[in-house]
């Protein structure tokens, strides 16, 4: 096998494989109703969408000048969860068209693949089980595993350490430039080149305007394969 031309993949989850952020956006207005806070679909896209779940219950408490203590937090996550798992358990991961070719021509390239999200573990670990995916991608970054959230570099930080750590050891370190990230999120771009990766946006979410940090950009990843994905960001 040729050597990739990337030597690790980083695929963001929701908005990228998964197309879960409206149901994302229903549940967190859900559980915020039920504590008599509003929350705007514009607002979300705006201020709250690259946010984890922690992240998004504490800025929105916040703003309404609402303390939110650690106990009342673990909370609303799992309540939203709960939902979240709900309507899983109805309705299947609904991944984007040409998601899941995506990530087996990854793998097929030879590079290291792995799931960096501010989504939990069980959400990411259980769409991937789904699809037949989850051996393909080496290791998971999630909202379980890191402190701060997306902008904040610490998943891609986390990520780098996890390439260049686990088992079987590559022969020399994987370095920034030769990680490729696919995100959809101002946020998540803002995250990745901080810690100098390489990046594709995919408009699932955003537009291209809205997207001008990125590396590349991909209207879909229905409408450009894996090839035409390395070729752009090369």
């Amino acid at each position: 096998m040729m050597r990739p031309v990337f030597r690790a993949v980083l695929f963001d989850f929701n908005g990228v494989l998964v197309d879960d952020e409206p149901l994302h956006f229903e549940l967190f207005r859900r559980v915020l109703a039920e504590e008599g806070l509003d929350l705007s679909e514009e607002e979300y896209q705006a201020e709250y969408l690259g946010f984890d779940d922690r992240g998004c219950f504490t800025a929105v408490f916040e703003r309404a000048g609402r303390a939110v203590e650690a106990a009342k937090l673990a909370r609303l996550l799992a309540r939203k969860s709960t939902y979240y798992q709900e309507w899983i358990r109805r309705n299947g991961y609904p991944f984007f068209a040409g998601a899941v070719d995506l990530v087996r021509e990854a793998a097929n390239s030879g590079a290291v693949l792995g799931v960096v999200s501010g989504a939990l573990r069980d959400e990411v670990e259980g769409a991937l089980m789904q699809e037949g995916l989850r051996d393909l991608c080496k290791f998971l970054v999630t909202a379980d595993d890191v402190a701060a959230s997306k902008p904040d570099p610490e998943s891609y930080r986390t990520a780098l350490t996890l390439l260049n750590s686990m088992p079987p050891l590559p022969e020399r370190l994987i370095h920034p430039h030769e990680v490729l990230v696919i995100e959809d999120s101002p946020a998540g771009l803002a995250s990745a080149h901080a810690c100098g990766l390489t990046t594709v946006a995919v408009g699932h979410t955003y537009s291209r305007e809205e997207l001008p940090e990125a590396t590349a950009y991909v209207e879909s990843v229905a409408a450009c394969g894996w090839e035409e994905m390395v070729r752009r960001a090369s």
